[in-house]
């Protein structure tokens, strides 16, 4: 068989926690195999420069080594070695004797304290959407009060001139604090939350600097205009929050407890991020329910009933904690902060009424927004190629390329109003036309009085204003078609161009708006065959596009009504949704999905690929695999942690301590460390009489959060202990999972996925073979290591039938 490649995001090399910061607890892994020293580097951005570069072009441009592309990920903005996560509880000698101690305090404890930690998460998830808002809309609203006064006094220079020094200021300022301070805090963060709820971690996503500067960042990009929104940097920035929240303390700032403890795993890790996840579109969009089904629907690989409560009332908090946070902002003390997005839109009567003859229209719409929600991902994944290839360049390309994007957007922004003709204001209209200041319908512009510029009402505004104003109900003749048209076009391009910088930049918001156009352009055009109103065409045309796009029915059909705050549009949305995500899928995958295979990330589906059943897991199991006794001599130990980077190695005792060799269990490469920094070592290869519980506790095996994991390196030995030898028994998992080699390789991802493994033991049929004859990991089943291994699946019926729409071959 060929050398097993040390696999790590695969499940076989290294340990870490999401929540680790650059100094923290990410033990870097050993990714390192013969032909491919360049993947030496495990700090990512500390690194060397072109290392950095060659490993970004092996991620997207690599179609031959594809044994090792699990490996890596585009992680933000930069390139980092990846790995593994493990649910899997281990049940050895330690833990079986910490659970035994373990009374009815310990459990009460335990539970209060997931519900504590559910009520931060969403406390603070609110704090962090109200702090998001506010400043984009002060930061935004000084902005656009400023040029439109230059523009009342017709210094127009002037304001293009201020218009275009504080976007470009606001966009490097996002892309350098991202660059150099938290390079994984660009852009939504949806696909790395994704990948991490799916199994895989990164170094830093969930750190504190990049927790700061997703929301620095954030204000600043969508505070430039650029077409970029607010909800995918806090869905990241919730799942931060409830990932440093749960990393079960500190010891390198001395912040440890004996409650936190009970978070020192990943499963209970990854229940806190998900509800953090949930809570980022509740304080997104104020839509609780939505954000629930979000999470649910979108980002979360594994859910059950006690999730789903836990979920539901962190953004129950996140409701309360914003109500009472607008509240206050009504007293007048927030500055230019006004209704953003968190409030429900005004879009439409009291009382909706729709009758048989609007459905041809309606569904003319969500047909039509599957077919542009479809190209719009294709474009994207076209352009987003485009960026890393320029990307790679450096960092000083990074900041030329979200400088170019943000003079080109400031420039159709103040350019294409000029095209438009001034409108006589309405005469039936409450608001003040023309608006002066920063937000309204009616923007002066360059316009007379009592007249107002249309287009510039759309494109000087901030995303959730400009939002509202398409949604508004009654306004039927407020745009020209020629305007709609045009702001259609302009926000459908230049949301995919804007996307992809170096900086926190969010896809869910820019979609909304743009199919808002879509939905006001296809009213205008057959609306007459239609009793509903243009605001109404805009919400559906929202949800048409969203359905094309992202794929998402269910949570966005909540999130429309609870932004709409309208439950009579519930058919008609629901019509549009299921018709656009039907359209779409026949042409390309969801724009997360794309994202998620774009970045690298090994992400498990929730099915098996039809040609995975042709094969079995002895199929794709490559060798040698590496083994310890049951009592191992340490310097063997240290021979095989130095040079290799796998994380689990089965335990196999051998005569004369059993009758024939056989499985004891896996012991993981996390305890080894632990077990040779306390040298507790005997001198002979025989039994130990150690009581582990008495020298051992189980906080001493328990996954770190904050502070810096243990490394081989880290650990002196003197020549007389590497002689001694250890007795590995009561530290080894003694009920591994484990399946036959003849097993479907189908059926073994089924059960690798729903259990949430990281290793999986192949065991012989025939027992006059050695007990173990492999390990299954994560990098097994992806489908670059499976066809690189049998290319003769590639002309197989069933995987181009299954997998021919998803483009396998452009990420081999």
């Amino acid at each position: 068989m060929a050398p097993r490649d040390p696999k790590d995001g695969g499940g076989a090399g290294g340990g870490g926690g999401g929540a680790a910061d650059p100094e923290g607890d990410i033990e870097a892994p050993l990714l390192a195999s013969s032909g491919s020293s360049f993947f030496l580097d495990p700090a990512g951005e500390d690194g060397d420069e072109e290392q950095r570069r060659r490993r970004r072009r092996f991620l997207l441009g690599s179609h031959t080594q594809s044994n090792i592309t699990s490996q890596v990920a585009l992680v933000g903005a930069d390139v980092c070695p990846i790995q593994s996560l493990d649910y899997e509880l281990i049940e050895n000698d330690v833990f079986n004797q910490d659970w035994r101690a373990r009374g009815r305090g310990h459990i009460l404890r335990y539970v209060a304290l997931k519900w504590v930690l559910c009520f931060l998460v969403g406390a603070l998830a609110a704090a962090a959407g109200f702090v998001a808002n506010l400043g984009v809309e002060n930061v935004a609203g000084a902005k656009f009060v400023v040029t439109s006064n230059l523009m009342l006094e017709g210094k127009h220079g002037s304001a293009f001139a201020v218009f275009l020094a504080s976007n470009f200021a606001l966009t490097m300022l996002a892309a350098v604090l991202t660059v150099f301070v938290a390079p994984a805090a660009a852009g939504s963060g949806i696909p790395e939350v994704k990948a991490y709820l799916n199994g895989v971690d990164a170094p830093n996503i969930f750190s504190l600097k990049t927790l700061i500067v997703k929301i620095v960042g954030c204000i600043a990009a969508v505070s430039s205009s650029l077409h970029v929104g607010k909800a995918g940097p806090l869905v990241h920035t919730g799942a931060c929050i409830a990932s440093i929240l749960g990393q079960g303390g500190s010891r390198k700032y001395h912040m440890t407890c004996k409650w936190l403890r009970y978070f020192k795993n990943d499963r209970d890790r990854r229940d806190l991020v998900t509800c953090g996840s949930a809570a980022g579109i509740a304080a997104a969009f104020r839509a609780p329910v939505g954000g629930v089904l979000f999470a649910l629907e979108t980002v979360s690989s594994w859910w059950r009933s006690a999730l789903l409560w836990r979920a539901f009332f962190t953004t129950a908090m996140v409701a309360v904690v914003l109500r009472a946070l607008i509240d206050f902002c009504k007293s007048g003390k927030c500055g230019l902060f006004g209704k953003g997005g968190l409030i429900m839109f005004d879009v439409t009567a009291d009382y909706v009424t729709y009758h048989l003859v609007d459905l041809p229209p309606v569904i003319t719409l969500g047909v039509f927004g599957g077919i542009l929600g479809s190209l719009y991902n294709f474009f994207l994944d076209k352009v987003l190629r485009l960026y890393n290839l320029i990307s790679e360049k450096g960092k000083t390309y990074k900041f030329l390329l979200a400088a170019t994007v943000t003079v080109c957007t400031s420039c159709c922004l103040f350019g294409l109003p000029w095209i438009a003709s001034c409108k006589p204001c309405p005469t039936d209209t409450e608001e003040a036309c023309p608006s002066i200041g920063r937000s309204g319908n009616f923007k002066k512009f360059q316009c007379g009085m009592n007249e107002y510029n249309d287009l510039a009402s759309l494109f000087f505004n901030t995303n959730d204003d400009t939002i509202r104003n398409l949604y508004s109900a009654g306004t039927d003749d407020e745009f020209h078609m020629s305007s709609i048209l045009v702001f259609f076009a302009a926000s459908y391009f230049l949301g995919i161009f804007s996307y992809g910088l170096a900086l926190p930049s969010g896809l869910f918001v820019p979609v909304l708006l743009t199919g808002a156009a879509y939905g006001r352009l296809v009213a205008m055009l057959i609306g007459s065959q239609s009793t509903l109103d243009h605001g109404l065409f805009a919400v559906l045309g929202s949800a048409a596009l969203l359905g094309g796009s992202m794929r998402m029915t269910v949570s966005v059909c909540v999130v429309i009504l609870e932004l709409t705050n309208n439950l009579l549009m519930l058919p008609l949305v629901m019509l549009v949704l299921l018709i656009s995500k039907v359209v779409a899928d026949a042409f390309n995958t969801n724009v997360y999905d794309l994202l998620v295979r774009l970045k690298g990330f090994p992400h498990l589906e929730g099915y098996a690929e039809p040609y995975m059943r042709q094969l079995s897991v002895s199929d794709v199991v490559t060798g040698p695999l590496q083994t310890f006794s049951g009592i191992e001599k340490v310097g063997h130990i240290v021979h095989v942690l130095k040079t290799t980077g796998h994380n689990g190695f089965p335990v196999v005792d051998e005569p004369p301590f059993s009758d024939s060799p056989t499985l004891y269990g896996l012991i993981l490469r996390d305890h080894l460390l632990v077990l040779l920094r306390k040298k507790d070592f005997i001198r002979s290869c025989t039994s130990s009489t150690l009581n582990a519980s008495k020298h051992f506790t189980h906080d001493e095996f328990a996954k770190r959060g904050s502070g810096k994991q243990d490394r081989i390196e880290d650990i002196e030995l003197s020549s007389e202990e590497l002689e001694m030898f250890v007795d590995l028994h009561p530290f080894t998992n003694k009920s591994p999972y484990t399946v036959l080699e003849t097993m479907s390789l189908a059926k073994a991802l089924i059960l690798f996925r729903e259990v949430g493994l990281r290793h999986l033991l192949v065991l012989p049929k025939s027992s006059k073979r050695a007990p173990v004859v492999g390990i299954l990991t994560r990098h097994d089943f992806m489908p670059e290591h499976i066809l690189g291994l049998h290319p003769f699946l590639f002309k197989s019926r069933w995987k181009k039938v299954r997998l021919g729409k998803l483009n396998v071959t452009s990420i081999l």
